[in-house]
Parts: structure tokens; sequence; C-alpha cells
């Protein structure tokens, strides 16, 4: 998808039926490739950007007004008004689902709204300051709610000459009954836990595991390396420390940023988990030379072992994946044939585990300090 061409359309999600609650559904925007035109649900026009949104059903006509801006637009019809001027949209307006969609970039310009296209994100990111919407964007037919929510499976590739026989958990970021979360062993920093009671403990469907931390210390303290949030809480800094962090807010939107922009991307206010680990080992689909800043240890920097990723496809899938006799380059080749646009390493060796519905599916070898959940 090429930014030059993209027709952002805004997502004006219609609630139809009385005592819908629209907070239980994942909002996206959708992909029409035989025109290549990007359309999205009408609620985020007053949601996100204080407009008022009115519905009239019998003529199935949309009214939006901000300020001293109003529009007009009908499903179906390629006619809009902008005030009093008439245009002529690039794609009309549509149901789907039960949800009206309507084209961003006529609504976007409008009512003064920026719009950026973030391809590493699959996102369209606007407006700014407390009004930003990020909206994942998906193909327009694939209907993320009627997908199923974690698939499991059991894969073989091949890096090289050698094979390697990977689990794999793959979930569906945008089905209205997948959350993601951070476990902490304990439910406190500083303990472990097996993983599987982690996952008891947070009522999580899936678990794997999460950062590094002091594993061969005797204090009964075992503190996690790295940045860690927890219900929106930064329970763990690592100021300085650059290494990769995973991120996500509450609709599943999830990024791979480095640890020095941390600060910056958490003040923004909208994160409910992050853990950092790395190396990063892919980067808008191409395997990364693994970024090595703060990493001493033979165990990731040459050898071979238990290890853990995860990673981010370009629709919104998230990949949980373990694999056994690794290194760092291998796994990152793992990532990108398993469907992996953006991906890094968690940590491994021992504590290396899977967790889904109930059993293991990679046993680690020892308590751990804390996971990635889906709950």
């Amino acid at each position: 998808m090429k930014k030059a061409s993209l027709c952002l359309i805004l997502c004006l999600g219609l609630l139809l039926q009385a005592g819908y609650v629209g907070a239980a559904a994942k909002s996206y925007g959708l992909v029409d490739e035989q025109h290549n035109r990007t359309f999205v649900p009408i609620r985020l026009v007053g949601e996100a950007f204080g407009a008022q949104v009115a519905w009239d059903k019998p003529n199935q006509r949309v009214d939006i007004a901000k300020g001293d801006q109003r529009i007009r637009l009908y499903v179906g019809k390629r006619e809009a008004q902008r005030g009093d001027q008439s245009i002529t949209l690039e794609a009309a307006p549509f149901v789907e689902r039960g949800v009206t969609y309507v084209p961003l970039r006529f609504v976007g310009e409008a009512l003064g709204v920026s719009l950026e296209w973030r391809s590493e994100l699959g996102a369209v990111v606007a407006g700014s300051g407390d009004h930003l919407l990020k909206l994942p964007v998906v193909p327009r037919g694939s209907a993320p709610e009627q997908q199923a929510r974690i698939i499991s499976s059991k894969k073989t590739f091949k890096v090289g000459r050698q094979s390697f026989e990977v689990q794999m958990l793959t979930v569906t970021l945008l089905h209205p009954q997948v959350n993601l979360g951070v476990g902490l062993a304990g439910g406190e920093v500083g303990k472990t836990e097996p993983l599987k009671s982690i996952a008891s403990r947070y009522q999580a469907l899936a678990a794997i595991n999460g950062t590094f931390f002091d594993a061969y210390t005797d204090q009964a303290h075992k503190t996690p390396y790295g940045y860690v949030v927890h219900k929106g809480e930064v329970v763990k800094k690592a100021s300085g420390d650059p290494r990769t962090v995973l991120v996500f807010d509450q609709n599943n939107n999830v990024e791979f940023i480095p640890g020095d922009d941390f600060t910056d991307r958490f003040a923004k206010g909208d994160l409910v988990g992050a853990l950092q680990a790395g190396p990063r080992l892919v980067v808008n689909g191409q395997v990364s030379h693994p970024d090595l800043n703060g990493f001493r240890d033979p165990k990731i920097l040459t050898n071979g072992g238990a290890r853990s990723a995860v990673g981010l496809t370009r629709d919104h899938k998230l990949i949980l994946l373990t694999s056994r006799g690794a290194t760092i380059p291998q796994l990152g080749q793992l990532m990108k044939q398993a469907g992996a646009y953006q991906a890094m390493n968690l940590d491994g060796g021992a504590s290396s585990g899977m967790y889904y519905n109930g059993q293991y599916l990679t046993t680690p070898g020892r308590n751990i300090s804390n996971a990635l959940i889906v709950y």
C-alpha cells in the first residue's frame, strides 16, 4: 500500500441496535483493494475528534458538524456536501456488518484533522494531542471478529541446512474477545512463579515468558531487567537501557520501540502494557542485524539455545513462537518465515515457555519473572 495512493476513510461506527456496547469491539479500517481505497467506522468522528454525528436512517444520510464545519454524506452515493459546496467523493460510504464507513481523507480535511499513514504499524494515525486516533487497517471482507481468536500450530522451518520445529500461537488482535496484558509472578515485581501459574493467576488463555531477569541470584528478590508496564503503570524502570520494548494499548495496538524512546512514548498516556527484552529480530519485514546494545552474554551473542519470540504480522496478528537450538540470527529467519513483519527476542534458555488453553506447549525449565498474556 503506497502512501501517495491512499484514500483514507474514517470509520464512523454506527450503533444500529439498542443496547450495543461499543467498547466491546475493536475499531479498525477497511481497505478496498480493488479500488485501492481505505475505509474506516462513524462514532470515531465524535469520540476522537469532538464532532457531532447525526444518522438519518430512512434517507441513509450522515450529517457531521464541528464548529463551523458541516458535512453531509449518503450511503452508497459518491455525492456529498461540505458546507454549501457539492463534492464528488473518490469512493462512496457503505455499510458492512452493521457499521457505516465513509472517506477519512474527505472527513479529516473538512474537520481540519491531520492524517498520517504508519506502514510499520499498518495503521492510520489521525489528529493530535488529546484527540489522537490510531486506527489499524485490514482488507475489506476480512472480518477479524469472525476469525479464530488464537490458532495453535506446530511447524517446521528451514534456515540454511538446518530444520527447526517451532511451537506457534497466532493471535487475532482485532477480535473483540482478545486482550493483551503483562502477568507478574506472584502479582508483583521481583518474585518468580511457573508460567502456567502466572497464566492461571490472570485467567489467561495463552502466555509466553517475558523479560530477562536475575535468575541466578540467591536472593529472594529476582529483579527483572528492562522496563515493565503492568495495567498502565511502570512497575520496573530501566532508564538508559536501549534494548527493544514491546508496548501495547487497550485496543491491542502493538509497537516495538527502542528503549531510548520509551519515556516519551509512555508520556502519551495510552499504554497499558510493556516488556523490554531484545534483540530486535525483524524490522518492516526484513531480518535485522541484531541490535546488541547492552548484551554481553554469549548465550545471546553467538550461542544456540531454547528461544522465545514475539512478532506482529501486517494484518494485525500477534505471533508467539518458541524454538530449540536456534541462534539469534536464525530466530529472526524463523520469525520472518512465520509471517512476522516486526519481531523481537524474549528471554530464552530455561525461561523459554509457552502456555495455551490449560497446558504447556513448551515447558519452561525454571520459574519466571513475568509473561506476556492473552486473555
